[in-house]
């Protein structure tokens, strides 16, 4: 989820259990500080996308790290009051950041696997709005505050679990309408009905949209799995590694731009993005010496 969700969400969620300012106040920044890691970026894309949601959003931090300050504020507040309330604020960033198709190594640094619901995009506005709707009702209804934060998560909580079933029956359609061996349905924005779609067939990736509302599937486009010696020289590239690190669904394609060979990867499961969201390009030259790898792009 985007940093105002996850700001929103915590203010509402400890509104909703403590009337404690310090203790709200701690659950606000715990809610938040496991994207501390975007401060990856500043030093690089690459080390941004190789990882950004990993050990910052994994289950070792989620225990350890309340421990600093239940210890800090032991004395005022109670240490086993502190590590709670930090371990559930630590522990709806990291919920929230699963039901999106990005993922989260979880298990990080013992396992790097990405898990990942799928259910809602990064910034959705069925989690958005309720949130912001019961601050700001609250300010008006301050006896109704409480009430008005429990229906807002009540309300997000429903909405998750619509869109796991709703998930569950686009999958369901597309495998009845599309044969391959294997199937992956990603939210698209603002959509409850219309699921985007990458499925893999032998050497093939196809792309498109699951409509369960309107009982059909539109195909986008079908990419041929390729290893030929300019991509896997392409792997080379510290771009490519991170990429191919994040990625779900990498596939390349290869084109000429003069003399050199330009390999372009693409990450499916974002392709209904505009502008090449997810993509690597790198600039390939064939010399005297071999194949080199003159530049790279990597666009997030």
């Amino acid at each position: 989820m985007d940093p105002v969700t996850h700001v929103l969400s915590g203010l509402v969620f400890s509104k909703g259990i403590t009337k404690n300012r310090l203790l709200i106040i701690v659950f606000l920044i715990f809610s938040v500080f496991p994207d501390i890691d975007l401060l990856l970026k500043i030093h690089s894309t690459e080390m941004f996308l190789s990882y950004h949601r990993t050990i910052t959003h994994g289950i070792f931090f989620l225990f350890l790290l309340p421990i600093f300050p239940a210890l800090i504020f032991n004395r005022k507040l109670g240490f086993l009051k502190v590590y709670f309330f930090t371990f559930l604020a630590l522990g709806l960033h990291i919920f929230l950041d699963l039901t999106n198709q990005y993922g989260v190594k979880i298990l990080a640094p013992l396992d790097w696997t990405s898990y990942a619901l799928s259910l809602t995009f990064i910034v959705d506005p069925y989690v958005i709005i309720p949130l912001l709707l019961a601050i700001i009702f609250s300010l008006k209804f301050k006896k109704q505050a409480k009430f008005l934060y429990i229906v807002a998560l009540l309300f997000i909580t429903l909405y998750i679990g619509a869109k796991a079933y709703l998930k569950g029956e686009a999958r369901y359609f597309l495998k009845q309408k599309v044969e391959a061996h294997q199937y992956r349905v990603y939210p698209l924005p603002n959509d409850f009905c219309r699921w985007w779609f990458v499925v893999k067939f032998s050497d093939e990736y196809i792309t498109g949209v699951v409509d369960i509302f309107g009982k059909r599937v539109y195909l986008d486009s079908k990419y041929k799995i390729k290893n030929d010696e300019v991509i896997l020289k392409s792997k080379d590239s510290s771009s490519v590694k991170a990429f191919l690190n994040f990625a779900k669904h990498p596939v390349a394609e290869t084109y000429q731009e003069g003399d050199t060979t330009v390999v372009l990867w693409r990450e499916l499961s974002y392709g209904f993005l505009p502008d090449d969201r997810f993509t690597v390009k790198v600039w390939i030259k064939k010399t005297a010496e071999g194949l080199k790898i003159i530049n790279s792009k990597l666009r997030i």
